[in-house]
């Protein structure tokens, strides 16, 4: 996609081109619209605030749209309209390069972009709206799945995968879109996105990676279908169950070390720096408890209510003295006997090839030599498969 000078830009087509340059985008739809699902790099300046939509939505369900048209031109008083044009003027300015859309590319972009000309400020929009982004978007998520090679970095909880995915190259991490950790314990400050947001970012993920590596495999961490709250594709799901498996091994006092680090020490600084000490420990400790109370049924009654003691004692010690070592014996016998026999069941459930196993060094050792030689096996299946 050529940029060209804001007062000469026509009206967007060329999703692909937004999605891989992270062109900004200026969603007008109503906020609860927004909060439903938008774009990595869309930002809501709405032309009608959620009680305005409903208002008018009702009326164009009852009287048609002749009377929509009208109620919006009448609640657009003088002191709204001037509202609405300075935020969109502000956004204009600070993205000359960008293009706004609605949830069709209908009444309100052309409403907005008009109101935009009028004064003396021609921004252009994306063709179709929301809803052709988004059929883009998934239409190429399902291609992509089935284009590009996976490979998973499996291992057990506490290995300390997402830290190396994020080492090594041609890599997505899959936690780090869904905002959680992915075990039981791994909500996170701030909350995960909504379906529809995990969705988009996963997409344009995978649309970067193919476009920036053509040919090359993707690395993935193993998942399970949901990351939290939020779902992988179904066909992603089945695909990383076939794909070859890198395996990380570390020993059992290496992964209690990595669990004190992200589930206590990075944890407890997330909610530290968004309420406070006094307050963020509050949060912290509140998280976990009730992280441990949602795995009770599977822990049986019992085993439960002693972990609860241990980390009941873990959080008074952490409180009263500063130390966090009490909460390795928790971690060390949740790793023990919850964790590590559902991953030994899932992992002898998979179909898919042990292309290497080793620590963390080891891997990023061989990492290299690996994909490359999983893409050359690509190329030569393709090959073959055209005949070649």
């Amino acid at each position: 996609m050529t940029l060209q000078k804001n007062n000469a830009r026509a009206n967007a087509g060329d999703y692909l081109a937004i999605f891989l340059h992270d062109i900004p985008l200026m969603d007008v739809r109503a906020p609860v619209e927004f909060a439903r699902g938008s774009f990595p790099s869309a930002i809501n300046v709405p032309i009608l605030d959620d009680r305005q939509r409903e208002l008018i939505g009702t009326c164009y369900k009852t009287a048609g749209a002749d009377a929509a048209v009208a109620l919006g031109h009448q609640l657009a008083t003088n002191d709204i309209r001037a509202q609405r044009l300075d935020s969109w003027q502000q956004f204009t300015t600070k993205h000359p390069q960008g293009f706004l859309f609605c949830f069709r590319g209908g009444q309100r972009s052309r409403i907005t972009q008009q109101w935009l000309k009028d004064a003396g400020c021609p921004y252009p929009l994306v063709k179709g709206g929301y809803k052709a982004l988004r059929r883009f978007l998934l239409d190429e998520l399902e291609r992509v799945i089935e284009d590009v090679p996976f490979i998973i970095l499996s291992g057990k909880t506490g290995t300390g995968k997402t830290q190396l995915i994020k080492q090594l190259s041609y890599s997505i991490d899959l936690e780090g879109l869904a905002n959680h950790r992915g075990s039981s314990f791994g909500r996170r400050h701030g909350g995960q996105p909504s379906q529809i947001d995990f969705e988009n970012h996963l997409a344009i993920a995978l649309l970067r990676h193919r476009h920036q590596n053509p040919g090359m495999p993707v690395l993935l961490e193993d998942e399970s279908k949901l990351i939290g709250r939020c779902s992988l594709p179904q066909s992603m799901r089945d695909k990383m169950q076939m794909s070859p498996l890198i395996l990380l091994e570390q020993s059992m006092d290496e992964r209690i070390a990595i669990g004190l680090k992200e589930y206590v020490t990075d944890n407890l600084a997330e909610f530290v720096t968004a309420y406070g000490e006094q307050e963020g420990f509050t949060y912290f400790a509140e998280g976990l408890a009730g992280s441990l109370y949602r795995i009770r049924r599977r822990l049986g009654g019992e085993r439960y209510q002693r972990l609860a003691d241990m980390l009941q004692h873990a959080i008074e010690q952490h409180q009263s003295v500063g130390t966090i070592n009490d909460y390795g014996r928790l971690i060390g016998e949740l790793l023990s006997s919850y964790y590590d026999p559902m991953y030994d069941y899932q992992l002898e459930q998979k179909m898919a090839e042990i292309i290497f196993r080793g620590n963390h060094q080891a891997i990023v050792e061989q990492y290299e030599k690996l994909v490359a030689g999983l893409a050359r096996t690509k190329v030569c299946k393709r090959a073959i498969s055209k005949g070649r």
